[in-house]
Order: C-alpha cells, then sequence, then structure tokens
C-alpha cells in the first residue's frame, strides 16, 4: 500500500504533438507509419488522380509559406515573452512578481480566438494592425503565457543547492540565473516548448478567420471555387500531418542529443 503522505503522480498531457523518442518502440512505429503514409497518401492522389489532387497541391504552397511565418514569428515572440514572464514569476520582487502571474493567468483564460478577434478588431478601431501582424502577436502573447509558466517550471526544478553553490562562489542571483540555473534549466524545457511550438503551428490555422491567406484559408477559397471540399480538406489535413509529424521528430532528435549530452 502507498504512503498517504508521498506526493501524488503528476500526468502531463499537452495539446501539441507526441515526440517520437527511439526508446519509445511503439510510437516511434506510429510516426514513421503515419509520416510516411501521409506522403504516401499525397503522392498516390496526385499521381493517380490529378484532378483535382494535383490542382490543389499547387494551389497550396503560398498558403504553407504564410503559415510558417505565422508560426515561426510567432514562436519567436512568445519565447521572448515567456522568458520574461517565467522570470517575474520566480522574481522575489512582489510587483514584479504579481504582474508576470495576473499576465498569465488572465492570457491563459481567454481562448485563443478571442484574443485573436479582440487584437485585430478591437484594437482595430484605435490602431489599425494588418492581419498577419495581429496573428503573430494574439498567438505570441497567448504562447507566450505557457511558456512562461514553462520556464518557471524549469527554473524550479533545478536543485537549490546549485544556487547556493553559485552564492558561496560569490555569484550574485542575477549572475547565478544567467550562468548556472538557465544553462540547466534549458535542457528540462526543451521538451515542453517544443510541444508549444507544435501546438502553436496547428493552432495557426485559426488566422484565417482574419483574412491571413494561410494553409487553411488557401484551402477554403479553392473549395468554395471548385466546390471539392472533400478533397480540398483531405489534402490540407495530410499537408498539416506532414509537416506537424516533421518538426515532432526534429524535436524528439534535438532532446535526445541533449539526453545523451552531445
Amino acid at each position: 500500500m502507498s504512503d498517504p503522505q508521498s506526493p501524488a503522480a503528476v500526468v502531463e498531457v499537452g495539446d501539441g504533438a507526441a515526440i517520437p523518442l527511439r526508446s519509445d518502440h511503439g510510437l516511434f512505429t506510429a510516426w514513421r507509419i503515419a509520416f510516411f503514409g501521409a506522403i504516401g497518401a499525397l503522392a498516390g492522389l496526385a499521381l493517380f488522380k490529378p484532378d483535382p489532387y494535383r490542382a490543389i497541391l499547387r494551389f497550396l504552397p503560398d498558403g504553407l509559406i504564410v503559415t510558417f511565418e505565422v508560426t515561426f514569428g510567432a514562436i519567436a515572440l512568445a519565447l521572448a515573452i515567456g522568458l520574461v514572464a517565467g522570470l517575474g514569476r520566480v522574481s522575489r520582487n512582489r510587483l514584479v512578481n504579481g504582474c508576470a502571474s495576473l499576465y498569465v493567468e488572465v492570457i491563459r483564460g481567454i481562448p485563443l480566438l478571442v484574443q485573436i478577434f479582440y487584437i485585430y478588431y478591437a484594437l482595430g478601431r484605435f490602431v489599425k494592425v494588418p492581419p498577419l501582424a495581429s496573428a503573430i502577436v494574439a498567438m505570441a502573447f497567448c504562447y507566450g503565457a505557457y511558456i512562461g509558466e514553462v520556464v518557471r517550471a524549469g527554473i524550479q526544478s533545478i536543485p537549490k543547492g546549485q544556487s547556493e553553490a553559485a552564492h558561496a562562489l560569490g555569484m550574485t542571483r542575477a549572475q547565478a540565473l544567467r550562468h548556472v540555473i538557465l544553462p540547466q534549466a534549458f535542457r528540462v524545457i526543451l521538451p515542453p516548448i517544443g510541444n508549444e511550438f507544435i501546438a502553436l503551428l496547428k493552432d495557426s490555422s485559426l488566422v484565417s478567420i482574419i483574412a491571413v491567406a494561410d494553409l487553411l484559408r488557401r484551402g477554403r477559397e479553392f473549395a468554395s471555387e471548385s466546390f471539392a471540399y472533400f478533397e480540398t480538406y483531405t489534402v490540407i489535413a495530410l499537408v498539416y500531418l506532414v509537416i506537424t509529424l516533421f518538426f515532432s521528430k526534429l524535436i524528439g532528435l534535438l532532446e535526445e542529443r541533449l539526453h545523451d549530452g552531445r
């Protein structure tokens, strides 16, 4: 019988993608089947039924580029916001800590779609923000709150003895954080940040609602002109699957290299 005083196990499930590691044989096999199966399905559809699948694939590249612009622009800004928020959450300054905590709680309590609408339409009454910039800012502010909590958890996961040893060597708290704590925390927070990146990539489809010509928006335009809704959304789903699985594998490889100490 387990000790009732022992801490309960924590199960963390993100909304990104499962990271395929070689140690998880089932997931790694499933990743290969899904990834190469999706590529094979796209190639087979374009080869054996060029009308309309080949036409759809020719119509989507512009939208795919915009999807990447939104995703990478938002994640870069979200990382900066998340780092500031995470440091604020562990700050001893009550005002800084309170402001960071308020930001995290408010942003995480509002759906991303509402935030996109708010920045584009509501703030647009006072400051005109282009659709693409609105999408990047809204997604960055939303995911910055989640990344801030990841950074906070990563910093707090480092044993206090590390900080005490740094202080014994004459380092200030800021120097210990920069030179000792954050480098170690990076290894801890990389997997969840990778998961947030993939979740952001999938959520980028929401920006099509404000006329950003991303992958989904371009697909909707093609479907509305050709009425090939089933075929168009089949291709879009397969493309999203391929790029999501591709990046999840890259994150898995990076995680394995960090784990191996290389």
